[in-house]
């Protein structure tokens, strides 16, 4: 069954992958977003019939209300990501995660299907090293506190399903440097050594191409899934954060120097279970070797200096 489907801030680092993803299936997409990064992503798809651009804002509720109109599914990307741009704009932040998303709910009709896209940093600090999608959920960042908070409004209402993403990694037509494994490995080709803190801190990591794969199951299954939250990422794909630094030196031959200099406001630290959306079908294809050894030959052809690949602000 194919399926009229919208994306909010579809231009981003997920949505310029998912787009392909579910449009190589027949479904019709139609991206809603502000374009404040990038709008390159986007250009190869307007050949296809079946794919829409609207450009606004998901604060503006006329024209978010007259997008929404016809809409089978709509998936929830639009946010500002990550505790350093969300320190760094905590007003806009709360605008743009809670406001945002509240609007999207109220312009949305009870058959509609929603789509959360959430974060692992949802848990916090928590006491057990291993969580599941009932473990509390104990936010310490701004960025974690909104997420939670949308979160927590989308699933109020009966037709939603919030996904709670591992780390993201990996290539995708709006780069971003930010990413843990994009950043350590951005730094170790272009200076030829990293410096790390908290190297023993655990988390679960997750390809992009993977993120988008999980929506396109979601969309295949969404009847199975209504009303839950789930996991998204792989066992298999819990590293510590000097795992991953061992990887990127074999990859890139450059030096590691571990140094407690900073430490993580999202406290991630933990491993987390992925049977629930594994039951479902899902697992990741791609390890974070994959995604190294793709980044190191990305970052040979691109300008890396240009902010645009940061989600930092400016």
């Amino acid at each position: 069954m194919f399926y009229k489907i919208l994306i909010t801030g579809g231009a981003g680092y997920i949505g310029s992958v998912l787009i392909p993803t579910l449009l190589n299936e027949g479904h019709e997409v139609t991206v809603y977003d502000n374009v404040s990064y990038d709008p390159q992503p986007l250009i190869p798809h307007f050949s296809n019939k079946n794919f829409h651009f609207i450009r606004g804002d998901i604060l503006d509720k006329k024209n978010l209300k007259e997008v929404v109109k016809g809409k089978d599914i709509i998936i929830h990307l639009a946010a500002l990501v990550g505790f350093p741009l969300c320190d760094k704009k905590p007003d806009l932040a709360r605008r743009v995660n809670i406001e945002g998303t509240k609007l999207l709910i109220d312009t949305m009709s009870d058959e509609q299907l929603l789509f959360y896209s959430s974060t692992g940093s949802n848990y916090g600090k928590i006491k057990n090293l291993k969580c599941d999608e009932d473990s509390p959920l104990n936010p310490t960042s701004l960025y974690g506190i909104t997420k939670t908070e949308s979160e927590g409004l989308c699933m109020s209402r009966k037709n939603s399903i919030s996904y709670r993403f591992a780390t993201a990694f990996g290539t995708s037509p709006r780069l971003r440097l930010d990413l843990l494994v994009n950043d350590l490995t951005y730094l170790a080709q272009t200076q030829g050594y990293i410096v790390v803190y908290q190297p023993e801190f655990i988390r679960s990591f997750i390809h992009v191409q993977d993120m988008a794969k999980s929506f396109l199951l979601g969309v295949q299954k969404w009847k199975k899934m209504i009303g839950n939250s789930y996991n998204i990422g792989s066992d298999k794909m819990s590293y510590s954060k000097q795992d991953v630094c061992e990887i990127i030196s074999r990859e890139t031959k450059c030096l590691v120097y571990y140094e407690n200099f900073d430490y993580d406001r999202d406290h991630r630290n933990y491993e987390v279970s992925y049977e629930k959306i594994k039951k479902l079908g899902f697992d990741t294809t791609k390890t974070v070797e994959d995604g190294v050894k793709e980044l190191v030959k990305v970052y040979k052809l691109l300008n890396l200096y240009d902010r645009k690949y940061y989600n930092i602000g400016e």
